[in-house]
């Protein structure tokens, strides 16, 4: 009964989200058609439920052709392949916004796991890709709130020398296979909404713990995945 009325809900959401920000998209997206790239929209494949192929939107932040320069998949801070447009479309979460459409259309969901690359869900253990093929991914999530600072923590490793390929291997992947597996479990509208609530929360205060003071029985988050314990490499 849950997820068909979460669905409803999604679509409704998003219908009137894309309505009322629409006076946002149209300046966004002329600004981005004049700029150097003249790249408005990025899309790129992701799986979805039932493991299905989807074309994530976005609005454009890279140079084109990025996934092919540089780390590839992978977004450090201050990466050089970010645009000066797409820096400040990132800092204010703006570049998420075209995934209301996928919302719509069904693809996504406001709160479920992190949509994974066809290379990305890979390097999950078995139980976890099943556990991903019964949900739609979210355009948040406890995966998106718990790894909020994913990018400083691949760039510091990056900094101390080390390979941040093996960092994602060895760290990243197997705590985020925890966290996705303990959202299967524990998934309700009583969860959905704190993780919504918790997000924004982690927008306007640049919380990074909220997860944790929320849910007590997350999975313990492993040292290596903090940014303290990184900084002392």
């Amino acid at each position: 009964m849950y997820p068909t009325l979460k669905r409803t809900a999604d679509a409704l959401v998003a219908l009137i989200a894309l309505i009322i920000l629409l006076p946002v998209f149209l300046p966004v997206m002329i600004l981005l058609r004049l700029s150097a790239e003249h790249k408005v929209f990025y899309r790129q494949e992701r799986i979805g439920r039932k493991v299905q192929v989807f074309g994530i939107l976005k609005f454009a932040t890279m140079l084109q052709n990025s996934a092919n320069i540089g780390n590839g998949l992978l977004t450090v801070r201050n990466d050089p392949r970010i645009t000066p447009v797409g820096k400040w479309l990132r800092l204010t979460k703006l570049n998420e916004f075209p995934q209301l459409w996928n919302v719509l259309v069904g693809d996504m969901s406001f709160v479920g796991p992190r949509p994974l690359t066809p290379v990305g869900i890979t390097r999950y253990t078995d139980e976890v890709r099943a556990a991903l093929g019964k949900l739609r991914p979210g355009i948040t999530g406890m995966g998106s709130l718990v790894f909020r600072d994913e990018e400083k923590l691949v760039s510091i490793y990056k900094e101390k020398g080390h390979d941040p390929k093996e960092y994602y291997r060895s760290h990243i992947f197997p705590y985020k296979g925890q966290i996705e597996l303990w959202y299967l479990k524990h998934q309700s509208f009583k969860v959905d909404l704190l993780l919504l609530l918790a997000t924004i929360y982690s927008v306007l205060t640049n919380d990074r713990e909220i997860a944790f003071k929320l849910f007590a029985d997350l999975p313990k988050r492993p040292e290596m995945l903090t940014v303290q314990f990184l900084e002392k490499l």
